[in-house]
């Protein structure tokens, strides 16, 4: 069995690139712990993964564009799940505080 983890634990004070920590990985499913700080995704990239993807913000506040649709507000206890190939990045993460993520990540 595994030791606990607290998912609020271990974050530095100033953050100068995204934090990824993975916490859980098997043959079929990966979670992770994203924490940005004014992060957000490099101009004119955007995400098209393999992967299904499920993430919850449990702290802080993000917008999402996806392709196609219109941009999304996160805040704690938002959830938004991405099937694969949904093409997306991240608009802009709070720079005052840090933005906590919980990401599921799976294979279709």
């Amino acid at each position: 069995m595994e030791p606990s983890q607290n998912l609020f634990a271990n974050i530095p004070e100033h953050l100068d690139h995204e934090l990824t920590s993975e916490l859980l990985r098997d043959r079929s499913v990966r979670i992770e712990r994203i924490v940005s700080c004014g992060q957000v995704s490099p101009p004119d990239f955007w995400y098209d993964q393999a992967e299904h993807e499920w993430v919850v913000v449990l702290e802080g506040k993000a917008t999402i564009n996806i392709e196609g649709r219109s941009t999304i507000m996160l805040g704690p206890g938002d959830t938004l799940h991405l099937p694969a190939h949904t093409r997306h990045r991240v608009e802009w993460t709070d720079p005052q505080y840090a933005t906590i993520w919980l990401a599921v990540f799976w294979k279709p």
